[in-house]
């Protein structure tokens, strides 16, 4: 079979969009996938369209979809790879595409190597065969958690005495967010320090309602915790972050602020809120979420190649 590739543009997100459905169908058993969220992908400030993109087409269907993006500014890359399971090897020419372009971002970076990082469900339509005879291993797993809501059984909680949590108004909190969200994220496995520009992008802070931020605080120790939300997706509520300083936990500071995203977007209507997690998380969160009855829905691996 011959396959035609291109780079993509802003145009191709509606068909880009279904083809993310088409994989989510098959994958978890439902579309997930927002035009919003891949509009915003083909924007990423770290991805030069034309080369860091790629279309792969059966005549004029779209079967395959690649996007790669820098943002270490040294040698880790990301990339997004999807494929039909049908037309696996249009996936083959886009890895074939995309690893030696990851090879060279790394370089225009002063790095000797590229460490490429791929998200794939657990039971992904791209035949993980062809990343393994590639050099490519598994090196961690999230899972989509998500748990029902309604507005009679989740209310607003009341906080204990000595802390209060306060929604994200001002510029300044937004800022305030931000400066928690790197310093609560630090350790975490792949973490990418973010100036507040590029945070703002990562997060598509023009586009967030930011009624759905919440900061957390202490009388000891001042603000301490933060939960950023989002209620643009068709499929459900969604957590983007939840961190807590160091120093702060085990004050039930991060049970709280679910808590009380929980109640707000029962309050809205929504049924369901769901979020990431690494499961091996260190800091106890697979567990928080487990207590405040957040389930499985699907799972993901990261895969990685070191490319020299």
């Amino acid at each position: 079979m011959s396959y035609v590739l291109r780079a993509a543009t802003l145009t191709d997100a509606p068909a880009v969009t279904d083809l993310l459905n088409a994989v989510d169908l098959i994958e978890i058993g439902r579309p997930e996938t927002d035009l919003h969220t891949v509009e915003a992908d083909l924007k990423h400030p770290e991805t030069d369209l034309a080369q860091d993109s790629w279309l792969a087409f059966d005549g004029d269907r779209l079967v395959a979809y690649g996007l790669l993006w820098d943002e270490s500014g040294g040698e880790r890359v990301d990339i997004d790879h999807y494929v039909l399971p049908e037309h696996q090897e249009a996936g083959r020419l886009l890895l074939d595409a995309m690893e030696p372009r990851a090879l060279r971002r790394a370089r225009d970076n002063g790095a000797e190597r590229a460490v490429v990082h791929l998200n794939l469900n657990v039971a992904p339509t791209l035949d993980t065969g062809l990343l393994r005879e590639r050099g490519w291993s598994v090196v961690r797993r999230y899972h989509v958690l998500r748990r029902p809501v309604d507005p009679v059984g989740d209310r607003p909680p009341e906080p204990p005495a000595g802390i209060r949590i306060r929604p994200c108004e001002s510029e300044a909190d937004r800022r305030r967010v931000h400066e928690l969200y790197q310093s609560t994220f630090a350790e975490h496995f792949d973490f990418q320090p973010r100036g507040y520009e590029q945070w703002l992008h990562d997060i598509d802070g023009t586009a967030l309602d930011w009624s759905l931020a919440w900061i957390a605080g202490t009388d000891g120790l001042g603000d301490a915790g933060f939960l950023l939300a989002r209620d643009d997706r068709e499929a459900m509520g969604w957590i983007r972050g939840i961190g807590v300083r160091r120093e702060a936990r085990g004050q039930g500071l991060a049970g709280l602020l679910l808590r009380h995203a929980f109640a707000a977007f029962a309050a809205r209507g929504r049924d369901t809120v769901g979020l990431g997690v690494d499961t091996s998380n260190e800091t106890g969160a697979p567990q928080l979420y487990a207590r405040n009855g957040m389930t499985v829905h699907y799972a993901v691996d990261t895969w990685e190649a070191v490319l020299r």
